[in-house]
């Protein structure tokens, strides 16, 4: 199976802000068209070297245990990895096996190397096949995108193949991400949902009490108050 990139190739990561470079994929759940695909949500793009590698095969098997509370957020889990589909499918098997959960997302085969390409996670040179290349040839391909409804990397997270990643920290992010980007403000260190956030330096002192009523002002630029619902 072939997958097409729907636009110019481009050999950088691309960077927060940036505009999530579509394509048309082979998936293990059929044919998907990436923007299309989002819709009006979120996505989690997350990469992988190649099929039957051990600490990925642990990173699937827990995203596949976490995809309920991700679906809660709205967000779509999509994987990557350098080999076709049907090799994919099997290793799902060893993933269900091993891990105790299905593979219930869907699973990009790139082959041809072209989405890993579009997304600079490999070189131009690095050729048009996955065939004679082992894990450490591709092991810049540990990189997860978060994606927003307007379809803008919104984090992007890269690993190296010897630490599984933490998707616990992925799902935090978002919280955080989503309830910014609906208030105007920012959440400090270690946050976690619940805990109190900071207020936006474009909130004046008059706005904010009106929009968050007993708010503290630690610095004139640092007030704090209770999370919003």
């Amino acid at each position: 199976m072939t997958t097409t990139a729907a636009v110019n190739e481009v050999h950088h990561i691309p960077r927060i802000n940036d505009v999530a470079p579509d394509f048309t994929a082979e998936t293990t759940q059929g044919t998907i068209h990436f923007h299309q695909w989002i819709g009006d949500g979120w996505a989690v793009l997350f990469s992988h070297p190649k099929d039957f590698t051990p600490v990925c095969t642990t990173e699937l098997g827990y995203m596949a245990k976490l995809q309920p509370e991700f679906a809660k957020r709205n967000v779509k889990i999509l994987g990557l990895s350098v080999d076709s589909v049907a090799s994919h499918k099997k290793w799902e098997g060893d993933i269900e096996e091993t891990q105790g959960a299905r593979v219930n997302y869907p699973m990009i085969g790139d082959p041809q190397l072209k989405v890993a390409k579009l997304y600079g996670m490999l070189p131009a040179e690095a050729g048009e096949t996955c065939e004679g290349r082992t894990p450490a040839d591709n092991a810049t391909v540990r990189t997860v995108f978060v994606i927003g409804p307007d379809k803008k990397i919104k984090l992007q997270l890269s690993y190296p193949m010897s630490t599984g990643r933490n998707f616990d920290e992925i799902l935090r992010v978002i919280d955080s991400m989503q309830l910014t980007a609906k208030h105007q403000v920012s959440t400090p260190v270690n946050w976690k949902p619940g805990d109190d956030v900071i207020i936006g330096g474009a909130v004046s002192n008059e706005e904010a009490q009106k929009r968050f009523p007993g708010f503290r002002t630690l610095k004139p630029y640092l007030r704090v108050t209770a999370q919003p619902k």
